[in-house]
């Protein structure tokens, strides 16, 4: 619990009578555990054990350090065995990811930025709440930032998910 407060995926303090589900949730036997489970994917929490691994342009590998797309990657592969292409735009247009709207996010849905003047040339793994996470810069380390500041707000290019990772086949709401 307090990992996941730290993260803010939880309100501090959070006790099962505290925690509200979200208006998309059933709220028939919802208990802390079944919110926890929705709203952090074993994808998301195998992203969290690199929050502080160093920023490295090109990076792969948490010794060296990572860029946006080789921490993406090196999570899909290492987490559910899906290779994603090396780089944002190449896994923003990667034809077996389903386009989905903001609105639709789920934990461990991939979110696109324009950081450097061009579409998708920023991704992170959105972990729910409207928080995601990401290798963001150069001197700087991997960490979970809000995808509601403004900064965010005005750079969000779109969103895709992995079917296998949210256990649907089918996206009810593509984007086109």
């Amino acid at each position: 619990m307090r990992l996941l407060e730290q993260r803010g995926l939880l309100p501090v303090n959070a006790t099962p009578n505290t925690v509200a589900p979200s208006a998309a949730e059933p709220t028939s036997g919802n208990s802390l555990l079944n919110q926890v489970r929705n709203r952090a994917s074993d994808l998301v929490v195998s992203a969290m054990d690199f929050i502080g691994v160093r920023y490295r342009r090109g990076g792969n590998n948490a010794s060296e350090g990572f860029d946006c797309s080789g921490f993406t990657r090196h999570v899909f592969e290492n987490s559910i065995g899906l290779v994603l292409p090396r780089r944002a735009e190449e896994q923003a247009r990667d034809p077996s990811l389903l386009k989905i709207n903001a609105t639709d996010l789920r934990p461990g849905d991939l979110v696109f930025f324009n950081t450097l003047r061009a579409t998708f040339s920023h991704v992170g793994i959105y972990v729910g709440d409207g928080k995601f996470i990401h290798a963001p810069r150069t001197g700087s380390e991997i960490r979970i930032d809000d995808m509601r500041q403004s900064y965010w707000v005005q750079r969000f290019t779109g969103a895709r998910r992995v079917p296998q990772v949210n256990g649907s086949e089918l996206n009810n709401n593509p984007t086109p």
